[in-house]
């Protein structure tokens, strides 16, 4: 579920907001135990996350600067990282587009079997 969150800290550049974000949902899920969101945990969820992301930020400008780099290199600047999230907003950019054009395409979803529909039903 939760894999150990890195440190941000002293990143050269420094930890961008959309690491600062990933290492804040990392927190809440852990936390929360929440994997996939729904109707009922999305508001509060989402609450947490942005909370959080915002205090890591502010903290993260009042530390004094690391004597030495952290060690592990965060997830999202790792190159097959980067190629996994390029593929899926390809996909999902594909699957809008499928919407857009009314064009027959498939769901993938984990509790559902594939599903082919036109947008246009």
């Amino acid at each position: 579920m939760c894999r150990n969150i890195t440190t941000l800290r002293g990143l050269e550049p420094p930890a961008t907001s959309e690491e600062i974000e990933a290492a804040a949902r990392q927190y809440v899920r852990k936390v929360t135990g929440v994997q996939q969101l729904s109707d009922a945990t999305r508001e509060a969820f989402e609450a947490a996350v942005a909370e959080i992301a915002a205090v890591t930020t502010r903290l993260l400008d009042e530390l004094p600067a690391r004597r030495q780099a952290p060690t592990t290199v965060p997830p999202l600047r790792r190159p097959e990282v980067q190629a996994r999230i390029a593929e899926r907003v390809r996909a999902r950019e594909e699957h809008e587009r499928a919407h857009e054009l009314g064009l027959p395409h498939t769901h993938d979803e984990d509790d559902a079997e594939d599903e082919v529909h036109a947008a246009a039903r």
